[in-house]
């Protein structure tokens, strides 16, 4: 059952997204850990995907520390 009240809502910004996505992307990274470690739910992180394969989601020139 729903908690009562106003519902929590979050809205991240493109480079989150273009991160996220680039992250996932990496080899041997599962998306749910990916997901688990930004605090995010996993059907989210796949949705952004598909919005990057589309052209949605520009993840072009998006820089990934891999230290």
């Amino acid at each position: 059952m729903p908690r009562p009240g106003p519902r929590t809502t979050y809205k991240y910004s493109e480079e989150f997204k273009a991160a996220a996505v680039k992250l996932s992307e990496l080899p041997g990274v599962a998306i749910k850990d990916v997901a688990e470690s930004l605090y995010i739910h996993p059907f989210m992180l796949s949705r952004w995907r598909k919005e990057a394969r589309e052209g949605r989601i520009m993840t072009k020139g998006v820089e990934i520390n891999k230290d």
